[in-house]
């Protein structure tokens, strides 16, 4: 009986946690979480989000598009089989990025079951990296789905933002500020507090391709 029990209990435990569970989940020795190669690999286990390399020369990391747009392999800084994360023209607070399908789909409902899940998990790496990165405290995900909603381009995608205390004066205010960069516009006003040029210019390749190269490195498998 005690055998038996034990043999449920071990099972229990392998198909909640995963093997990873029993591989120390990427920690030092001294308990804290590793970083790089090793945190990507642990959560990739743990959670069910498989990485591969986005490094622009990797096998596969080419033709991405957003919409009718192409996105260079440059400013993709992390990506599975059926998603991936890039840099953001036009960013309303620092390590504002998007996450998106590699099919190119314009609705949320369009989407299979199997990329819904692969986008939200690895939108979920994401910000729990970029948080961290950018020495945030917390994090707004959201998702224009449908030009009423405020979305412009033809494919869909989460908004993936660290935030600070007090980097808007009326927390909703971000929401307009994200339909602005969108359009392409000027910065709501309450992107002011964050000291960004009013106008919010979009940057060049140059300064997309080096954040996404700072960025990769969180994501490195």
């Amino acid at each position: 009986m005690r055998l038996r029990l034990r043999q449920a209990v071990a099972l229990r435990r392998l198909v909640l946690t995963g093997p990873a569970a029993g591989r120390g989940r990427g920690r030092r020795a001294g308990g804290a979480p590793t970083r790089g190669r090793g945190m990507a690999a642990a959560a990739g286990a743990a959670g069910g989000l498989r990485l591969v390399d986005a490094s622009p020369g990797a096998a596969g990391a080419e033709g991405f598009k957003f919409g009718p747009w192409d996105i260079a392999p440059t400013e993709v800084f992390a990506r599975t089989e059926r998603s991936f994360a890039f840099v953001n023209l036009k960013p309303v607070v620092p390590g504002h990025v998007l996450v998106s399908p590699v099919r190119v789909v314009p609705r949320f409902a369009e989407l299979e079951g199997a990329e819904v899940a692969d986008m939200w998990l690895l939108a979920q790496r994401v910000g729990r990296e970029l948080e961290a990165h950018h020495a945030a405290t917390s994090l707004t995900l959201t998702v224009q789905d449908g030009p009423q909603a405020g979305q412009t381009v033809p494919h869909v995608h989460i908004h993936v933002l660290p935030r600070r205390a007090g980097d808007f004066q009326n927390n909703d205010e971000i929401y307009d500020a994200i339909d602005a960069a969108s359009e392409g516009q000027a910065a709501a006003a309450a992107g002011k507090p964050l000291d960004l040029d009013e106008e919010r210019k979009p940057r060049t390749r140059e300064e997309m391709a080096a954040e996404a190269a700072e960025l990769r490195e969180l994501f490195a498998v």
